[in-house]
């Protein structure tokens, strides 16, 4: 079910670690665990290391919250694209939230380490656009499919292990500092949306981001 309510992402800090804040470690194992830390919202639209799309330069940002075996994120998927290429004034960044065990985690994998490979975009469209819950094999014939490599994806992904497990640990945490209770959850400007998102809500939100 959609969820409809949207919060302002407080200015400076957002939250304050408790115990709750740990970063999930065993999910990422190649991550450092975090101490309790202060979340800024420059922590959230500009880590340095999230492959950004669209234009790097835009005057707005939207972020995305996602997971690859999440239906809602594949439907709404073609829409966020559409509406960030028309527009071309914004900062799209996909965080990957792999949150539906072991096959999301491997998919994220795969992406991130396409990334120094030039080939993110075709990972990421060929990822979203498949159906459903996902088996690794699934994952494996999607992306052969799309003409990629995945000992070159993989290996990859392995030579910078510390830096995309790095990133999906801080994107956990930063889930959990929110309040995030799933995928997907997009933050356009400094507002979070929570749930699906259509081609006119998306819309409507960049152009209230605006005013």
């Amino acid at each position: 079910m959609k969820q409809t309510t949207r919060r302002n992402l407080l200015l400076g800090a957002v939250a304050t670690t408790g115990a709750a804040g740990i970063i999930g470690v065993a999910r990422f194992p190649g991550a450092t665990q975090a101490k309790a830390q202060e979340l800024t919202v420059e922590d959230v639209l500009f880590d340095p290391v999230n492959p950004v799309l669209g234009n790097p330069d835009g005057d707005l940002t939207i972020v995305e919250f996602f997971d690859y075996q999440c239906p809602y994120c594949k439907a709404n998927h073609p829409d966020l694209m559409d509406v960030t290429g028309a527009d071309g004034n914004i900062r799209l960044v996909m965080k990957d939230w792999p949150i539906f065990g072991a096959p999301s985690v491997r998919a994220s994998q795969l992406a991130l380490g396409a990334v120094d490979v030039g080939a993110y975009e075709t990972v990421l469209a060929a990822l979203m656009a498949t159906k459903g819950r996902l088996s690794e094999a699934d994952i494996t014939a999607t992306l052969e499919t799309a003409g990629l490599d995945l000992g070159e994806l993989d290996g990859a992904y392995r030579a910078n292990r510390g830096q995309w497990d790095g990133l999906m640990a801080r994107n956990d945490f930063q889930a959990a500092q929110l309040g995030l209770r799933g995928t997907p959850a997009y933050i356009i400007g400094t507002t979070i949306y929570p749930g699906t998102m259509n081609r006119a809500e998306l819309k409507e939100a960049i152009a209230n981001a605006r005013a």
